[in-house]
């Protein structure tokens, strides 16, 4: 039985090609900039981006801090020359580390892990500003839908060309494109502290997390239905739909109370 989530690579590549190309056009920009991290996502956009503008038109950014692993930025330098993109490297340690000796407080987990994201939001946008480019987001429907990104961080782009796929079938996309073997099976991690993993914050593997999704969000069921066919426990459905009700401020612009109305 075909998954409800399977589709026509091919089609598809050339549907966010042009999506790429037309969002470019019209911002008069003359390229665009992508953070590389060395996992799939990243990858992918940057190859449907270079096969929209050409590799000139395209800057990967490598932003590490001190734990990111060595096996990932050789993968994003090793995808970018395959690629034939420019690239730079941007250490983030010692930004961060004067961000944080400022304000005088150490902060807990989660806030120094946004710092991080944040900082390499500056330096991209540093970059695309200085160009004259836009910066190209790498999140996906599975991570946009239950807010697993940095608000200002890797959530801060311009555009996003795969935002309307799940991960799996980013997986399947980075197949299709050439993507190298070893960057589309690893581990998915943000790669925030040490030993960071996608599953320590996320309900389920992409798996099963992509199919309770596309069934509580594009079919519209209840979760209960939706746990079922997708094979997965009922509290994996209701995790899901809590973190997309609490992540819904990340998905629309900041709210106000409105402007009020002057007269009788």
């Amino acid at each position: 039985m075909e998954s409800p989530l399977a589709f026509d690579e091919a089609e598809e590549e050339k549907r966010i090609v042009a999506f790429i190309k037309k969002t470019v056009a019209q911002a008069g920009a003359t390229g665009v900039v992508v953070g590389l991290s060395g996992g799939v996502d990243s990858s992918v956009v940057c190859a449907l981006c270079t096969r929209a503008l050409g590799r000139e038109r395209v800057l990967g950014i490598l932003m590490p801090s001190a734990i990111t692993p060595q096996a990932d930025l050789s993968d994003a330098r090793n995808l970018a020359s395959s690629l034939g993109i420019g690239t730079k490297e941007v250490r983030i340690d010692g930004v961060v580390e004067k961000l944080q000796s400022v304000m005088g407080v150490e902060g807990s987990r989660m806030a120094r892990a946004n710092l991080q994201a944040r900082t390499r939001m500056t330096i991209l946008y540093f970059y695309a500003n200085t160009l004259g480019r836009l910066v190209a987001g790498t999140g996906d429907r599975s991570e946009i839908l239950v807010g697993f990104y940095t608000k200002y961080g890797d959530g801060g782009v311009d555009f996003l060309p795969i935002g309307h796929l799940y991960k799996t079938q980013v997986r399947n996309l980075g197949k299709h494109l050439g993507v190298q073997r070893r960057i589309l099976e690893k581990p998915p991690s943000p790669q925030l502290w040490p030993g960071h993993k996608a599953t320590d914050e996320l309900p389920a593997d992409y798996d099963t997390l992509d199919l309770v999704l596309h069934y509580l969000f594009d079919g519209g069921i209840p979760a209960s239905k939706a746990a079922s066919r997708a094979g997965a426990d009922m509290e994996v459905a209701r995790r899901v739909v809590e973190m997309n009700r609490r992540s819904a401020h990340k998905r629309t612009q900041p709210s106000g109370v409105g402007r009020r109305e002057v007269g009788p």
